[in-house]
């Protein structure tokens, strides 16, 4: 009997893959949908103003805050978020005692460019203009630098420029104790004034509110707090540094051989170590002093609370006149210099022979 053959059937599978499947139409649709997200992205950024831009811009950008905690509690204690944060009832405010970017134009004068919109003409000569004021401009401060300067002009101009440091600094001095809310309340415990010797700080007692316990030199934290603003400003200035303490009329009943001489001296120099602490360099300190009850703050009230203060002074710096040497020849010769002549004298004649 004859063997059959073997048959082997072979059977294909047809794949849904290829240009047979739908897949491709959804990878396309994604790219047709990010090309015109793209386009449109570029029509809206061609379509807004720098303005427009800056104001999204400044709408995203996060704000920073800066947090920091310590202490155990009480007014200057505990944590505090933003300007104003402190550590501990030791801890110094975190502020920046810098004046504002100067504003563009005066009053209600316009921030936008003059020239916008202006003819190409009107550009060149407006630009030719401007070219010429400051050639000028440059001009007079060269002359003005040529000029040779007195000596009475000089310190003229530099009790001027201290001046003026001085009235920022006070200006300054009032802005940073009013925009920390810690020490906002110790407004009127700090009195700054322009004398004679100096720009004078102030660091007074309230009733209720003492910088120093009683009969004690060691300052409470608030205190210290207090003297480190005042020493941010200070070391923005170039001036020598006097210290004093001062205290009231009420006699002192601490231990013995210690009165209001010697309290007001040790307050002086813990102001003075203060200060040192803060970063104020020590070869500025130029004087320490204490001055007891003998230069009351309120005249007419001796034991009154705001006696008792501690007063740091910037000393000016307005130059003495220079010296003039006079030698025994100028001086038999009678060449004097003008400066340091008397008012003329008329000689009595002299008397007559009998």
């Amino acid at each position: 009997m004859a063997e059959q053959p073997i048959i082997i059937k072979r059977i294909k599978k047809s794949g849904h893959g290829g240009h047979h499947g739908g897949a491709w139409k959804v990878a396309y649709a994604d790219f047709v949908t990010a090309m015109m997200a793209f386009f449109l992205l570029l029509w809206l950024l061609n379509a807004v103003t720098e303005e427009q831009l800056q104001g999204i811009a400044d709408y995203f950008a996060p704000s920073s805050v800066s947090l920091s905690s310590g202490g155990a509690g009480g007014m200057l204690g505990g944590t505090a978020v933003g300007k104003g944060a402190m550590s501990s009832t030791a801890s110094t405010p975190s502020f920046t005692l810098s004046l504002p970017p100067p504003t563009l134009g005066e009053g209600g004068d316009e921030k936008t460019d003059p020239a916008e919109g202006a003819s190409q003409e009107d550009k060149d000569g407006r630009s030719n203009q401007d070219q010429k004021d400051a050639a000028q401009q440059q001009k007079e401060q060269q002359e003005d630098r040529a000029k040779p300067m007195t000596e009475e002009q000089i310190v003229k101009a530099n009790a001027e420029r201290e001046q003026k440091q001085f009235e920022r600094a006070q200006e300054m001095l009032k802005q940073a104790i009013n925009s920390i809310p810690e020490l906002r309340k110790m407004a009127d415990s700090l009195m700054v004034d322009n004398t004679p010797e100096g720009l004078r700080i102030q660091i007074v007692d309230q009733d209720g509110l003492t910088m120093f316990p009683l009969g004690s030199s060691e300052m409470f934290g608030h205190t210290r707090a207090l003297i480190d603003l005042v020493s941010r400003v200070i070391k923005q200035l170039p001036e020598k540094i006097a210290i004093s303490g001062h205290t009231d009329s009420t006699p002192f009943s601490g231990k013995s051989n210690y009165g209001n001489w010697e309290l007001s001296t040790d307050r002086a120099q813990a102001t003075r170590r203060a200060l040192q602490l803060a970063g104020v360099p020590a070869d500025r300190i130029e004087r320490v002093v204490g001055r007891s009850d003998t230069d009351p703050l309120m005249q007419n009230d001796p034991t009154n609370a705001r006696n008792r203060r501690i007063s740091i002074v910037l000393l000016r710096q307005i130059p003495p006149p220079s010296t003039v040497e006079v030698t025994p020849e100028a001086a038999r010769s009678g060449q004097i210099p003008d400066s340091l002549k008397g008012p003329a004298q008329t000689l009595p004649p002299p008397p007559k022979p009998r």
